[in-house]
């Protein structure tokens, strides 16, 4: 290669490089609704549950025991006003009882003991690409229904008709492809709907994050003031915003210490600190590390002491991993009961030679509620539109199989004393709603 080919290429190609677009950044909103066919006797395990997600991560959730749609995110509680979560809970009132009809009618359909347990889950939500220069598009959108961890039926955004994927599932794609006009919103609300939301909501995320600093983690030990025999060891981690942090020194895989909320203090300059201390015999002092994450972090962080069973102080801070977006993935499974009952803490790895290690974030169940179809101004409200569609819904019927009367569930309303569903005001909405089931 000459001097001049080598002169044109840093003075004119390598330069133009720069301007070519970068790959978009892949987003997500979904929501799940899970519901059991009988309550569990385990902590934690609800028959009924739901959760948004924004890009992996919980922003809101509820259970059939609270029955409130709850924010998991700050920007999520400061950016909505309150009438977003009355109408939200309301919506998801209503849908626990759709679920709960359509379970019934499921298991009747196939013919299952009611002592053995059921799940019926629908996931559904959209995914876009985001470019550098604000522009956003559509990718791909998804709207279906599990019955037992099993696909049941799903939706096809570009033939516009539902695709049975077990024969059961039969009647209710007939019943509801016998509907054009609600197929065509599903459409609408997967591609344009549901994109307004996911880009609203990264919005308020992003504006937070700007705003967003990770902790800075020091380490300490000095000789315990009551025993000579024992270290007096500290975790300090500062710097950091949002307030919301999980923290505890551990041993092994058992907290020996956890911050809460009142332990954080606010350092002056917008960010905050919290520090926690733990005494423990001299000759155990390695065995203890101190765990970190804040939303801040690509994932947890650990540190852990190794002072042989001497003093030492920190002089510099140690930065975890760098700022990102996530707290960590939330896995979404498949398989909805195996992770509702199965889903565990994995073990962490043990210590590094550097002294400091990454885990893994905790998987939590895959629970998604449902999203509006048509233009609506909370994200689980339905359209106008799909309110007169359903209003008066003469095929929402009893329990009795009809030819799977699950009803749509993106229009909820009461159940009645033989069963059907009855159209009662939409809690986010002001009109009438009826349920077409299964």
């Amino acid at each position: 290669m000459g001097l001049t080919t080598i002169a044109v290429f840093i003075g004119v190609i390598l330069p133009s490089l720069h301007g070519l677009p970068r790959d978009p950044e892949r987003h997500s909103l979904y929501y799940i609704y899970t519901a059991l066919s009988k309550t569990v006797t385990a902590p934690n395990i609800y028959e009924f549950t739901a959760m948004g997600l924004l890009d992996d991560r919980k922003i809101d959730y509820y259970n059939s025991v609270d029955k409130k749609k709850i924010p998991q995110e700050n920007w999520m509680k400061e950016k909505l006003a309150a009438d977003y979560w009355t109408k939200g809970t309301q919506s998801r009132q209503s849908k626990e009882q759709w679920f709960k009809v359509n379970v019934n009618i499921l298991m009747e359909r196939m013919k299952q003991n009611e002592s053995d347990l059921h799940v019926l889950s629908w996931r559904h939500g959209c995914e876009i690409d985001k470019y550098s220069d604000g522009r956003a598009q559509f990718v791909s959108g998804v709207d279906e229904y599990n019955y037992d961890g099993v696909n049941f039926l799903s939706f096809d955004e570009n033939e516009m008709q539902w695709i049975a994927a077990v024969s059961e599932a039969v009647p209710t794609k007939r019943k509801w492809d016998g509907v054009p006009v609600l197929n065509q919103y599903t459409k609408g609300y997967l591609e344009k709907e549901c994109v307004g939301w996911l880009e609203k909501f990264m919005a308020y995320a992003e504006e937070e994050l700007k705003q967003a600093s990770p902790p800075e983690v020091y380490l300490f030990a000095r000789v315990s003031k009551f025993s000579s025999d024992k270290l007096s060891m500290t975790c300090l981690a500062t710097g950091f915003h949002p307030k919301d942090i999980d923290m505890s020194i551990q041993r092994g895989q058992t907290a020996v210490v956890t911050a809460e909320i009142k332990d954080v203090f606010p350092n002056g300059d917008g960010t905050h600190q919290v520090r926690l201390q733990v005494e423990v015999p001299k000759l155990e002092a390695n065995d203890y590390e101190c765990f970190i994450n804040h939303k801040t972090l690509n994932a947890p962080v650990v540190r852990f002491w190794k002072t042989d069973g001497v003093e030492f102080d920190e002089s510099s801070p140690i930065v975890p991993i760098a700022a990102g977006v996530g707290v960590g993935v939330l896995l979404l499974v498949g398989v909805v009961i195996l992770v509702v009952l199965l889903v565990k803490r994995k073990p962490a790895d043990r210590f590094s030679n550097t002294g400091t290690r990454t885990i893994e974030a905790t998987a939590a169940p895959a629970e998604t509620e449902t999203l509006t179809r048509g233009k609506a101004d909370n994200a689980d409200e339905m359209p106008e539109e799909e309110k007169k569609l359903n209003g008066d819904d003469k095929n929402s019927g009893s329990s009795k199989d009809s030819g799977l009367d699950i009803g749509h569930a993106s229009a909820t309303g009461s159940v009645k004393t033989d069963g059907s569903v009855n159209s009662i005001p939409n809690s986010e909405t002001s009109a009438g709603s009826a349920d077409p089931s299964v």
